[in-house]
């Protein structure tokens, strides 16, 4: 099928907006109807353009630009590449999912949630796809308003704090991201005497390869892309937001934060800072590197100390992005590569544990694990699906989580861009001791709140039952794609891998021109 003659990624991006105006106007009888519909249907427009990709053509592809600011060089430039198109179909199907499920525990001002959730969309799709720096921002900015609603009204008791929080640390990196964008164009207007091209991605990315920034912008613009990019993802330190936004947002608004938006912050270190600034992205590698690491095993260790099942799950995610960002540090296509697949998994499986968790606590009505037991006699159905998520998050072989960590730890083996080998490797072999902790604390999770015998408060609750149809809709097609891309990798490898390779290319090109130069 064709669709290069249509404006297929503006449809995508917008449609949700669409969907949100027309759930404001709509009988709040109909709002659940209505937002699932569009949601649908953006995800079936996002396979067309995954069917219509061709991943060995180079560059990126769909590309749709219009002069939007001309005076400054701005355009709305949007585009896709194996990397874009992975996390857009990632974000679409997670989405209607995420509705789907939200019909039952959203029983208030549900035409606002509504058209909160389909604005996030728009705003989450919007960063994967756009190739002006400027549009970046404001796509990125567009995704922190619905959240804080989704969280600040729809959360639990400690909610407002949590939201607080969120912001603050997510506007202080969105600053810091807009001073770096303008900077660089900055010095690219006054470096070629013209704004055209100022702030877009391809230019500035054949800028960097071949003339490249001075040493002292880019070490100031790479330290504020890294703070904004390591507060969303969220890399060790900057991570004490994760938790509480997670315990307090209603369950499928933990979904879709760790699912997808946690991923914007990995998504801008491949897509804009490594390849505008490479010098300074390779002086930082090794700090990247070695805070990952930290991440890997204090997530880990702080997850054996929670008592929330929740908790837990969110420090997993720390633990877990430490992989990816290891993976990206090491300035490889194979690295890259890993952190690609490991953001798509990590959606699949920690949002399947958020889902689980919020059944949970809908049955039980607490996630207090010492609570918690005998799930796999009262809703075995539900424990076996537990067991399964837990065994794929600790990365079992055959299933999605091997293949975002495995390949990540192999990467650090043999680093590029001439980093340190015996450092990497040091803190490969870290790392690997990291998913011995994931196997403790996953399952001492499993082992206390499925086996054993219910506590005396819950033998005869009638809320407890096993899994309904509505869960199962909203829940197999995650489960068939851990397996699918556990036993067929090369599903997302295939279509990621030419991406990476075009990014990394551009990447050494510049290392290796600043390295022949610092030699003469």
């Amino acid at each position: 099928m064709d669709i290069g003659s249509i404006p297929i990624l503006s449809i995508i991006a917008f449609l949700p907006l669409i969907g949100a105006l027309v759930v404001a106007f709509a009988p709040a009888s109909s709002a659940r109807g209505v937002a699932l519909g569009f949601a649908l249907v953006t995800f079936v427009l996002s396979l067309f353009l995954l069917i219509g990709y061709l991943p060995g053509r180079p560059g990126f592809q769909f590309v749709e630009t219009y002069q939007w600011i001309p005076v400054f060089g701005i355009q709305y430039k949007v585009g896709a590449d194996g990397l874009s198109i992975a996390l857009v179909v990632l974000t679409t199907l997670l989405t209607w999912i995420s509705i789907l499920a939200s019909f039952k525990p959203i029983q208030t001002r549900i035409k606002e949630y509504m058209i909160s959730f389909l604005i996030l969309e728009v705003g989450m799709l919007g960063v994967f796809l756009a190739l002006d720096t400027f549009l970046f921002y404001i796509f990125w900015e567009v995704v922190l308003v619905p959240m804080y609603l989704i969280i600040g009204i729809w959360g639990g008791a400690n909610r407002i704090y949590a939201t607080i929080k969120f912001v603050l640390y997510t506007l202080v990196g969105s600053l810091l991201m807009l001073v770096a964008i303008l900077a660089t164009a900055y010095a690219f207007q006054v470096d070629t005497g013209s704004w055209t091209g100022a702030f877009d991605f391809e230019t500035l990315r054949d800028y960097a390869a071949r003339t490249g920034f001075a040493d002292g912008l880019q070490l100031a613009a790479f330290v504020a892309f890294f703070l904004a990019f390591a507060i969303k993802v969220p890399m060790f330190p900057f991570h004490t937001w994760l938790p509480d936004a997670h315990t307090e947002a209603p369950t499928v608004g933990s979904v879709i934060l760790a699912a997808v938006l946690l991923k914007l912050g990995t998504y801008g270190f491949v897509r804009i800072a490594l390849p505008i600034l490479p010098d300074a992205a390779r002086s930082w590698s090794p700090a990247i590197a070695i805070l990952a690491v930290i991440g890997i095993i204090y997530g880990a260790l702080c997850c054996l100390a929670q008592t929330d099942m929740k908790r837990l799950i969110a420090f997993s995610s720390v633990s877990h992005m430490g992989f990816v960002m290891l993976a990206i540090a090491t300035l490889t296509p194979i690295g890259i590569s890993a952190a690609i697949f490991g953001m798509v998994a990590h959606g699949l499986i920690t949002g399947m544990l958020f889902f689980i968790a919020g059944s949970t606590k809908e049955r039980y009505h607490t996630l207090e694990i010492r609570r918690l037991g005998g799930l796999l006699l009262q809703a075995p159905r539900l424990g076996w699906i537990f067991g399964f998520c837990a065994m794929a998050s600790l990365g079992l072989p055959g299933l999605a989580g091997f293949w975002g960590e495995f390949p990540a730890i192999l990467a650090a083996y043999e680093p590029g861009g001439g980093l340190s080998t015996t450092l990497f490797r040091t803190l490969m072999v870290l790392a690997a001791l990291g998913t011995v902790f994931a196997a403790g604390y996953l399952l001492w999770l499993f082992q206390r709140v499925a086996f054993g015998t219910p506590k005396e408060e819950f033998i005869d609750d009638s809320h407890i039952h096993d899994t309904t149809p509505v869960e199962w809709i909203a829940w197999v097609p995650m489960l068939v794609l851990i397996v699918v891309f556990g036993l067929a990798p090369g599903l997302i490898f295939n279509v990621t891998d030419p991406a990476v390779t075009e990014s990394v290319r551009h990447i050494g090109e510049r290392l290796s021109a600043g390295t022949a130069a610092a030699g003469r």
